[in-house]
């Protein structure tokens, strides 16, 4: 049976992956495509089908979700439109970068091997920080219109903070940092959104609090602003060579609608600490279900691809369901307080 020309299988696993996706975005300022796309290329489709679906995908999601951090009052405009400066000239050298390698039969490795090398790092980074974090460090709970407590801050971020190379700009929190790194940070992302199909929101909101060393909340909610424009370049691009699969990326953005306001308005009751270590873990199996896929491939083992596709739902349905059992668990702590207050 055909839904809009796609098998109805098909249309409600895209619908409840976009579900999951859309909580782990509003959440974390990430977990879009760098899930979404892996998984459309475990699927069999084509590289550029894959990556530009799911910056669509990206791109729709992260309008939902930005509103919810708008009403927040956790985005930064200032930062977010020096973001997608960098960010814009970083994507059309990304798509120009991925077209050269498919003309040459080599994207697929190259960009295989690229998630797997970036998801992996980044997911044992995480992991690392969350095992070994005090309680200090990134919170969900930092006040993003005061300064920062210096000891919050990243001693990375420090370091480069104190390089004042003109012209300085002044970021929510208190933040002093130089144009040319917010640009730098902005140029690289959008280089990895334009090459590999991602929001760049998995490198650019740890990079915004470890490197420029904003407050967390403005980091995830300045992310998902520029995502919006980022997002919205990188599909248009690709939109127009015709690789956009509107079948594919119409269901995923029906699910998330509801996900990715969820996600966002857990950011406000959950204790992030909590969640970190699970993220982390989310990252290694996503760069384990790309390798699994790519040397399933090499050694023509098919059977390897659904395994992988497995891996790539069970990580997303993992990290989904920590946060909302913890978003549960802090309205419950919440109301029982309440409660007892009142009897007292």
């Amino acid at each position: 049976m055909e839904i809009f020309g796609i098998a109805a299988s098909l249309l409600v696993m895209f619908t409840g992956f976009g579900l999951l996706i859309g909580l782990l975005f509003g959440f974390f300022g990430m977990g879009g495509s760098f899930l979404v796309t892996p998984a459309l290329l475990v699927m069999g489709y084509k590289t550029d089908v894959a990556v530009a679906s799911g910056l669509a995908f990206v791109f729709g999601t992260s309008v939902i979700a930005t509103l919810k951090h708008r009403d927040l009052g956790q985005v930064d405009y200032k930062l977010g439109v020096l973001m997608i400066a960098g960010t814009t000239a970083g994507i059309e050298v990304g798509k120009q970068g991925l077209h050269l390698l498919q003309d040459l039969g080599l994207a697929d490795t190259v960009v295989s091997v690229a998630y797997v090398g970036l998801l992996g790092g980044i997911g044992l980074f995480v992991t690392r920080q969350a095992l070994t974090d005090d309680g200090g460090g990134i919170s969900h709970d930092a006040d993003v219109d005061g300064e920062l407590d210096p000891d919050e801050i990243p001693d990375i971020a420090k370091q480069i903070q104190s390089y004042e190379v003109p012209p300085m700009m002044t970021l929510r929190g208190g933040v002093t940092v130089s144009l040319w790194m917010i640009l730098a940070v902005a140029f690289a992302t959008g280089l990895l959104s334009g090459f590999l199909g991602v929001g760049g929101g998995f490198i650019r909101m740890p990079a915004l609090f470890y490197l420029v060393g904003v407050p967390v909340p403005v980091a995830v909610g300045t992310d998902l602003f520029e995502i919006v424009f980022s997002g919205g370049i990188g599909s248009f691009l690709y939109a127009l060579d015709g690789a956009v699969d509107l079948a594919i990326v119409a269901p995923l953005l029906a699910g998330s609608a509801l996900g990715a306001r969820v996600g966002a308005a857990a950011t406000s009751i959950v204790d992030e600490d909590e969640i970190k270590v699970y993220f982390g873990v989310m990252l290694l199996l996503g760069a384990i279900a790309v390798a699994v896929r790519k040397i399933g491939g090499v050694i023509e083992m098919p059977f390897l691809d659904s395994v992988a596709l497995v891996i790539i739902l069970g990580a997303a349905l993992l990290v989904s369901s920590a946060v909302v059992y913890s978003s549960i668990q802090e309205l419950r702590t919440t109301s029982a307080d309440t409660d007892s207050i009142i009897v007292d």
